[in-house]
């Protein structure tokens, strides 16, 4: 790894109205890092990994994505999200287009590609994720994980630098999660930069270079997955992790 940061938090804070969802957060990543976000829900997971493509907007302290500041202006934030794909816990897919146009879409406005290499490019990314034999069928015709495989694909055809990951399996049947997982295992070791909100505590174990543990807003613990999982220092983090891996 690299000692390059990709994403750097300096004191960042956001409000949703009077609720303090994001309490000075400091954070820095490192190019190719895997971290795993984890904590009770409404801890600010899925809110700060939002932030970092503007799906949410700070109200104070800098986020800075691959050099560039996160502000109001959309020049950056169009070039920050060119770089940073997201996948989502719903898919969102477009249920009215056939899982191979889902993919050709964003190449094709946002990259500028004819629709020809667009096609070229969308089928090996579906190869990649082992679905290139569904890229007829319409999202609804598929299961659970495979739609999610498609969205994983679709955001990999943006060729990003940073993949950020929101609970993508939680709306998954178990037997659906493997496949998923395997996806993102294969990212991994690919050197993907990627930070992946969760509760799947053994693809942490085995895949985190970094385990960030979140509470009410703020980053209360962080280390190796093997330190957090076997010695976490906060009654916060221990109470959680009992929880998690005795469901």
């Amino acid at each position: 790894m690299t000692e390059e940061t990709i994403i750097s938090f300096d004191n960042v804070n956001k409000w949703f109205g009077d609720f303090h969802v994001l309490r000075d957060i400091n954070l820095k990543v490192t190019k190719s890092e895997r971290i795993v976000i984890c904590g009770p829900s409404g801890s600010g997971k899925s809110t700060m990994i939002r932030c970092m493509n503007r799906l949410e907007a700070h109200q104070s302290g800098t986020i800075v994505i691959d050099g560039i500041e996160l502000t109001d202006d959309l020049k950056n934030i169009d070039s920050i999200r060119s770089e940073v794909g997201m996948v989502f816990q719903d898919f969102n897919l477009f249920p009215h287009m056939k899982v191979l146009d889902n993919l050709v879409i964003g190449q094709h406005l946002v990259r500028r590609l004819p629709k020809a290499k667009a096609k070229e490019i969308a089928m090996t990314y579906l190869e990649r994720v082992k679905i290139a034999d569904q890229a007829d069928k319409y999202p609804g015709q598929l299961s659970g994980g495979q739609q999610q495989r498609v969205a994983i694909a679709r955001s990999l055809c943006m060729k990003p630098k940073i993949m950020l990951f929101d609970e993508v399996t939680s709306a998954l049947d178990p037997e659906m999660i493997k496949e998923v997982l395997d996806v993102m295992i294969d990212l991994a070791e690919e050197g993907m930069t990627m930070l992946v909100v969760t509760h799947e505590m053994g693809f942490a174990r085995t895949v985190a270079d970094r385990v960030i543990f979140m509470d009410e807003g703020q980053i209360i613990e962080e280390n190796t997955p093997d330190a957090f999982f076997d010695n976490p220092s906060s009654d916060r983090a221990q109470t959680f992790i009992s929880q998690v891996l005795h469901q």
